[in-house]
């Protein structure tokens, strides 16, 4: 198993870390045994967010029988400072634990978000002091946007860096993650699966695990996933043969003209309508539950996303040319489906 270094931060953990997201979805007891699981073959690195609805709380549950050490992160998307010290203190209190070893500023969107992530009385303040309290070990950033990352990194304020890393989402070997290397900032790669749009699990692991020095926090839902994946990670060879070459590239075509890269170049949309967010609403269901739906800033979107005038203004500046109105169109009626036979919600979206 390949122990790597969270840069700076001085972490040291296997590179196989477990997300905290898909837990969700199932009950508690199961997602209780399946974090113990993980920690069993070998898992020493776990992260979960404030906006993941149950995940603390059966983390902390979890540990609490796992009978070994973890290096446990978490993050909260507030960027008030004394909002999100609130935040801190029920992360504490959901994981049952008095120090987190990173927590991280969640899903920074954009530079003004960044902005008021950084200034007086914002969410790094906080953590700072909070860090000085001994409450956290270490501070990180989360973001979709590679430009908000280069930002950070140019910051040199956080120790760590999460970002979506894929051979669908490739781009970020190209500069974010050289570039945090050589600063000496921790990575941590998100979204190995695209948020479950990937499904051969094989090749996207092999892609992700084939950059070196980058920590991968796949989630599942289930023991047999896990073992699956954990499979693959424990070959220990990732080079990708001419046949996963080629599959990729088939995969890579399939989605080009369908996949937002959440690069949010689309933006700001007239009707104030988040829109990766919405073009992204099959996956966040499918890996945050039907209850994802009542969190404020998914309900914002969905509301949002209704009042599409189809201007048609975000269509140029999409590098990849997607159909952005046709697409929203597409999540929104997809969630308006009646549900399935099993009386689960399934919604039919666009990627």
């Amino acid at each position: 198993m390949e122990r790597i270094v969270l840069g700076k931060s001085g972490l040291e953990i296997n590179r196989f870390g477990f997300g905290g997201i898909p837990i969700q979805t199932v009950d508690e007891i199961q997602a209780v045994e399946i974090v113990r699981h993980a920690i069993s073959k070998g898992v020493d690195f776990i992260d979960t967010s404030r906006a993941y609805t149950t995940s603390e709380k059966r983390i902390g549950l979890a540990l609490k029988g796992a009978g070994r050490k973890v290096v446990l992160a978490s993050k909260s998307p507030i960027r008030n400072g004394t909002a999100l010290r609130s935040d801190l203190e029920k992360s504490l209190k959901a994981l049952g634990v008095e120090h987190i070893d990173l927590y991280q500023c969640h899903f920074v969107r954009d530079k003004e978000d960044n902005r008021h992530t950084i200034e007086n009385g914002g969410a790094f303040e906080a953590l700072t002091r909070a860090k000085e309290e001994g409450l956290i070990g270490h501070i990180g950033i989360t973001s979709h946007s590679l430009d908000v990352l280069d930002m950070a990194l140019d910051d040199d304020l956080f120790e760590t860096i999460m970002v979506c890393f894929s051979f669908l989402e490739p781009k970020a070997k190209e500069h974010i993650i050289p570039k945090a290397h050589e600063k000496n900032i921790g990575v941590i790669a998100m979204k190995s699966f695209s948020g479950g749009v990937i499904d051969h699990s094989g090749i996207a692991l092999k892609y992700a695990l084939s950059h070196p020095n980058v920590a991968i926090i796949p989630g599942v839902e289930s023991k047999a996933l896990f073992d699956e994946n954990w499979g693959i990670y424990r070959q220990g060879d990732y080079t990708l043969n001419e046949a996963e070459k080629t599959a990729i590239e088939a995969l890579q075509k399939k989605y080009d003209k369908l996949f937002c890269r959440r690069c949010d170049y689309c933006q700001p949309c007239s009707e104030n309508i988040p829109i990766s967010v919405v073009l992204h609403l099959r996956s966040i269901i499918n890996r945050m539950g039907e209850k994802a739906i009542a969190q404020p800033w998914l309900a914002n979107a969905v509301d949002t996303a209704r009042n599409c005038a189809d201007c048609g203004d975000c269509l140029p500046r999409c590098p990849y040319e997607l159909p952005i109105p046709d697409l929203i169109r597409d999540n929104i009626k997809g969630l308006d489906e009646p549900a399935d036979n099993s009386g689960a919600t399934t919604p039919k979206v666009s990627t």
